[in-house]
């Protein structure tokens, strides 16, 4: 099969390069524009696109594909036979979609319909979902509102983060969209693919997983402990708070139970009805923040113009006392 693949970030890579080593030829990437991604004015590639480009395969970054009548012929003239569509970043208008012979195909990294949209993975783990996954979707007009063709759920681990849960569901991404091809494949001669189904008939509840904004990152300390944990793990490493007017990243924390509070005897400011007051500074286990219920221990952290910091190294650095307040 004659292959068009879409994507931009890291997760899409794995897609990528299944596609390449496999039978299938993949005869030109479309990604992102370059974007100033750090300090200073250098034009960054897209992970996609630097993967791309060593394996000396064709690239496009257009700055806009609804109405790019230059870019449109440009893809009707290369007679493609499937797009492979993983987080590339905009919504394929329908022009677009009609133009490879056997449909344009999405992995999505969620359980659809629930999290249709551009955040899914973050998502899942701000809601506290018990599972998620990756399903295969063939694309319509909508946003994440096609038929599924193949999908495969995994559980959410307790300890598993953006960063984790990620590599995860990109792998199984390339897995299943290579699986899918081959589906297609087996069924070109056919005017539909019987395994296709549609995502109201799954009985799940439909959601939308907005954009992450910039709001979004900040650690409310009067949330119950939970949600804070959540929010840590799913925006990792960007959920921050401020301390002494600098900004400091949350990389990762414990919940205290009572048992735990109970059983290590610690010693806390008597006063820790209010959230985000600094209870306890402990020699290496970490410094204890109040929040709306339980307690929770940071254990490592960024701090403006430093590098990630964790326990006796965090407390020298910080030099945080009890009775502090951390802001929102």
């Amino acid at each position: 099969m004659r292959i068009i693949f879409w994507g931009t970030p890291e997760y899409s890579v794995a897609s990528l390069d299944i596609f390449i080593k496999s039978k299938h030829e993949v005869i030109a990437v479309i990604s992102q524009p370059d974007k100033k991604r750090s300090r200073g004015s250098k034009l960054i590639s897209s992970p996609v696109k630097s993967f791309a480009e060593r394996e000396s395969i064709k690239i496009y970054t257009p700055d806009k594909i609804r109405g790019n009548i230059d870019f449109i012929n440009e893809l009707k003239s290369l007679s493609c036979d499937l797009f492979i569509v993983i987080a590339y970043g905009k919504i394929l208008p329908k022009e677009i979609l009609e133009i490879p012979k056997f449909g344009c195909w999405n992995a999505h990294a969620s359980l659809l319909p629930r999290w249709r949209g551009a955040a899914p993975i973050q998502w899942s783990i701000l809601k506290g979902d018990e599972f998620t996954g990756v399903g295969i979707m063939k694309m319509n007009e909508g946003l994440d509102t096609g038929d599924i063709l193949l999908e495969e759920k995994i559980k959410i681990d307790n300890n598993d983060n953006l960063n984790t849960l990620s590599k995860k569901l990109s792998i199984i991404s390339a897995k299943l969209s290579l699986n899918a091809t081959s589906l297609i494949e087996e069924n070109i001669n056919k005017n539909t693919i019987s395994q296709l189904t549609k995502q109201n008939n799954l009985g799940r509840e439909i959601t939308y997983a907005r954009m992450i904004e910039k709001s979004d990152y900040k650690v409310v300390w009067s949330n119950e402990a939970y949600k804070i944990s959540q929010k840590i793990k799913a925006l990792y490493p960007r959920a921050n708070t401020t301390f002494r007017g600098k900004n400091l990243k949350i990389i990762k924390i414990k919940i205290l139970s009572s048992d735990e509070i109970k059983n290590e005897k610690y010693l806390f400011m008597s006063d820790y009805s209010k959230p985000g007051i600094i209870l306890a500074v402990i020699e290496n286990k970490g410094i204890i923040i109040s929040t709306k219920t339980d307690p929770i221990i940071l254990l490592e952290a960024k701090l403006e113009g430093k590098n990630i910091s964790s326990k006796n190294q965090l407390i020298q650095q910080l030099k945080p006392t009890v009775g502090e307040y951390l802001s929102d």
